[in-house]
């Protein structure tokens, strides 16, 4: 069995893992790396993988940087199954669509405003691609097991790190042995709301693990709450804006969640919030859809308050119009934007509105991914370019992790070191850490593996 390590290998972003038998060929994930436009336009347009020749792919979640690239997959020759759970088949398929939609409006934009000098403007993939490996994908039951083929069974679980998102166990055989080999996707955090807490697993011959947090511990979830309302009394008594970049899938309706939460215990100060995102409307209407994904307190809250995602002074922004005058609103208000790694999206017109000002406050709620806006914004760079324009950074730049939908290490650490104490854990490869993360993180779970762990790099293959 080889293993082969194709994006999110000694870095965070663009999952896609290859995995060969005699028999089958298969790959977990197909995400959108993300950074530098030049630098990772050139990595999304190459496939290692051999499409054509791939019999199966199997998709932990719907997040950009893991599935963002299944559209260029199936334009590089790509007609087989794509597994998922349930939410992730209906989250994934609106997904892709935008993703699609924003490459080709920001190619026309770089075009047109940014002249021949700018990098690569062609978009990855259309709209119709994305229409297209939709209809490729099969949504399976979660935790049970499917047997696909004499050789190859799945059994998803849930993962709580966003709706749908699961742990991929895949018992294969090659050779005539049987191995179980598991890919965490992202693990989420254990105590966060809305969202169940991740499922254990009892065993892994070889297992993928994802390791972002794994040098850090989040704050506590009520000492967030207040940094939250903190900040936007801040923002009320400063007279600014509050620009908050949230990926439209997770990280808005947690935020939502929370303001409702504020809300309802009557602390919430009368700022007007405005969720800034077509796509977060449709992916909050997928969450009320699914609601059986919740955790024992979301639901026991919809008992008496039958809209997690709405209360007074909410507004969601429909058109483009709309989100522009925004801009130009005068008085403190907040905004929550899409995208999360400030890459693309509307936030980077919000943020081009409100870095100058000293009143203002961005607040980054999740990771950011070297070489991102987002990234640059958190360092506190003197200044920051955003589209064809370098501007003094001079708002406040808050930053609450303890919001991420990301388990941090110490999740990391609960989740396997339960299946270390049950089945065991053979084999451990981790990914989807910058290099300096995952080298501490392997030293401690080292006694939890039979083996040392593994940081793969891009490219590196592996018989397993």
């Amino acid at each position: 069995m080889k293993l082969t390590f194709l994006g999110a290998a000694g870095e965070v972003t663009g999952s896609q893992h290859l995995l060969e038998t005699a028999e089958l060929r298969l790959l977990l994930d197909c995400g959108l790396f993300q950074g530098r436009r030049s630098e990772t336009y050139a990595k999304n347009r190459q496939f290692a993988c051999n499409p054509p020749k791939l019999d199966a792919v199997f998709l932990s979640h719907a997040h950009i940087d893991h599935c963002g690239n299944l559209p260029g997959l199936y334009k590089a020759g790509y007609r087989g199954p794509i597994y998922c759970t349930r939410a992730t088949d209906d989250v994934a398929s609106v997904m892709l669509l935008d993703s699609a939609r924003i490459q080709e409006e920001d190619a026309e934009y770089v075009a047109t405003r940014l002249g021949p000098e700018a990098p690569p403007a062609a978009p990855l993939y259309t709209e119709a691609d994305a229409r297209q490996v939709s209809k490729l994908f099969e949504p399976l039951d979660e935790n049970e097991w499917h047997k696909l083929s004499p050789a190859l069974s799945v059994r998803l679980s849930d993962s709580g790190h966003i709706l749908g998102s699961a742990i991929t166990e895949l018992d294969i055989e090659d050779g005539g042995e049987r191995k179980r080999v598991v890919f965490s996707g992202d693990v989420g955090r254990r105590g966060m709301p809305l969202l169940r807490n991740p499922s254990t697993v009892e065993r892994a011959d070889v297992l993928i693990c994802e390791c972002t947090y794994g040098d850090r511990v989040h704050p506590p979830l009520p000492d967030l709450k207040a940094e939250l309302l903190r900040i936007l009394l801040d923002a009320e008594r400063q007279g600014g804006r509050v620009v908050i970049p949230a990926f439209s899938l997770g990280r808005t309706q947690q935020i939502v969640y929370l303001l409702n939460h504020l809300y309802q215990e009557g602390k919430l100060p009368r700022l007007p919030v405005f969720v800034d995102s077509p796509l977060a409307m449709r992916i909050t209407d997928l969450h009320r859809e699914h609601s059986d994904q919740f955790d024992g307190t979301a639901r026991h809250t919809l008992k008496t308050d039958d809209d997690l995602f709405a209360f007074e002074g909410l507004h969601y922004v429909r058109d483009r119009r709309e989100s522009q005058s925004l801009n130009f609103r005068k008085g403190p208000f907040v905004v929550i934007a899409a995208g999360g790694m400030c890459e693309n999206g509307r936030v980077r017109h919000h943020l081009k509105h409100a870095v100058a000002d000293k009143r203002n406050t961005v607040l980054l709620i999740g990771y950011q991914a070297e070489h991102t806006l987002g990234r640059r914004l958190q360092e506190r760079r003197e200044t920051v370019k955003i589209f064809d324009r370098i501007l003094p950074l001079q708002c406040r730049v808050e930053k609450l992790d303890g919001l991420s939908a990301h388990g941090d290490v110490q999740d990391l650490q609960w989740w396997i070191g339960e299946m270390a104490k049950t089945g065991g854990v053979g084999q451990c490869f981790l990914v989807h850490g910058e290099p300096h993360v995952a080298t501490k993180f392997a030293q401690l779970i080292e006694n939890d593996c039979d083996e040392p762990p593994v940081i793969p790099q891009w490219g590196e293959a592996f018989e397993v």
